[in-house]
């Protein structure tokens, strides 16, 4: 079986996903992706609300991917995950540094925000329905549009393009879905990595809350394994007045 060719790292900047999402099908005029620029209070507070999705890019690292392993065996030990939303799209990483794409298909296609009909968006979610995530991932492979946008917004960042794409950087997502448990009348804040077997479950939260409850899993299940500065926030929000 042959690999999928690795694509070129997306970089963590509002205009380069925006630019994709333009492309992809996002009605950008509603929701479009903006920075956080910091995990104090008043930081958070200048990201315009509501809030339907944050991508965090962090270092792949030893001592994070130690943490995420452990917690990954700690929840098929415990059965799974019962609040998890069955319905979620998740979609596993199959391409290298597609993981880019990846989060955004996650924000995008597990949110309410609008989607241009028969958009490669609306086309991709609608084949991805009755799909495994594996067999999502194999999707995203043989759907070129999405290489075709993923290097166009990749080419069109500010850093320069590695030689050879490597990049010690990843992608992840977290945004609400509603508990089956509670016949969807309580909020769950899931991260969803196309690197891990299964979305994974942080707990209820109010829906108003997300931002506040995902600076604080990113305090304390990432930054607190790693001394890098190399971590960025986006929000997928409505555009600033």
């Amino acid at each position: 079986m042959s690999t999928p060719r690795k694509w070129i790292p997306l970089e963590s900047e509002p205009q380069v996903l925006n630019e994709w999402a333009k492309h992809a099908g996002l009605a950008t005029k509603q929701y479009e992706f903006c920075d956080i620029y910091g995990l104090d209070p008043e930081l958070l507070a200048l990201v315009p609300k509501p809030v339907k999705a944050v991508l965090l890019v962090f270092p792949i690292a030893e001592t994070i991917e130690a943490q995420r392993k452990a917690e990954d065996a700690r929840i098929a030990s415990e059965g799974g995950q019962p609040d998890v939303d069955p319905s979620i799209v998740f979609i596993s990483q199959t391409i290298p540094n597609a993981c880019g794409t990846i989060a955004l298909l996650h924000a995008i296609l597990n949110t309410d925000v609008t989607i241009a009909p028969k958009s490669a968006l609306a086309r991709f979610q609608e084949e991805c329905l009755d799909k495994t995530p594996d067999a999502r991932g194999k999707l995203l492979e043989e759907t070129e549009i999405f290489a075709s946008i993923h290097a166009t917004a990749a080419r069109g960042g500010q850093s320069a393009i590695p030689r050879n794409n490597d990049t010690d950087l990843h992608y992840v997502v977290f945004l609400l879905a509603p508990s089956p448990s509670s016949e969807g009348l309580e909020q769950r804040v899931i991260e969803l990595d196309g690197r891990r077997p299964l979305p994974v479950d942080h707990g209820a939260c109010a829906d108003d809350k997300l931002l506040d409850a995902v600076a604080k899993i990113v305090q304390n299940k990432y930054m607190i394994y790693s001394t890098s500065l190399q971590f960025s926030m986006i929000a997928l929000a409505p555009p600033e007045a």
